[in-house]
């Protein structure tokens, strides 16, 4: 038999209770005056030695091939993460909402424009409905970069390309005439 030294555990401040334990099975029945009894720290009596992370053991008698065990983990979520996981999940259904309404926003300007071009006589007037839809669009699309739902160089694809089909629309129908480049 030899004494094994004295061993450092280093553990975490989470965890509150540690227990080694022996299971009779390991050792065999031979030895059963030197097998290990069942040793449980709590955090009320060895609150000192958990706070520093370290967990020191003194000498014990032990078989030489005969190891101990030890498993320490939280039994469920810290409050923390839980937390974490509660607003995250509220920031998720939060933005999906954001971005769909983004979307048909969208999706409305790009079929009204649509319809406008595909009108054999459309009036430069009919623009103004569409200017309304855009601009709301805008209006949503701004307000998700500013809490942080879409970044903002998303942002200014998305307004680009309505701006730019809505001038393809007044290019088509003739209501606009781009200027052309200025020779040097």
């Amino acid at each position: 038999m030899a004494a094994a030294a004295i061993t450092c555990f280093s553990i975490s401040s989470k965890f509150r209770n540690l227990s080694l334990n022996a299971s009779s099975s390991s050792f065999p029945a031979s030895s059963s005056s030197s097998t290990l009894k069942s040793l449980t720290f709590s955090s009320n009596l060895s609150f000192c030695a958990f706070s520093n992370g370290c967990l020191s053991m003194s000498e014990a008698q032990r078989p030489l091939r005969y190891s101990v065990v030890c498993e320490a983990a939280p039994k469920k979520k810290v409050d923390s993460a839980a937390k974490r996981a509660r607003q995250a999940e509220k920031r998720r259904i939060y933005n999906k909402a954001r971005k769909s309404e983004i979307k048909t926003r969208m999706k409305k300007v790009l079929e009204a424009l649509d319809d406008l071009k595909k009108k054999p006589e459309a009036q430069s007037e009919e623009v103004l409905s569409i200017e309304k839809l855009i601009a709301e669009a805008y209006s949503v699309i701004d307000k998700a970069v500013k809490v942080g739902t879409l970044h903002r160089n998303t942002a200014a694809r998305r307004k680009s390309r309505l701006a730019r089909r809505k001038k393809a629309v007044e290019i088509h129908h003739g209501w606009y005439a781009p200027a052309s480049p200025a020779a040097a």
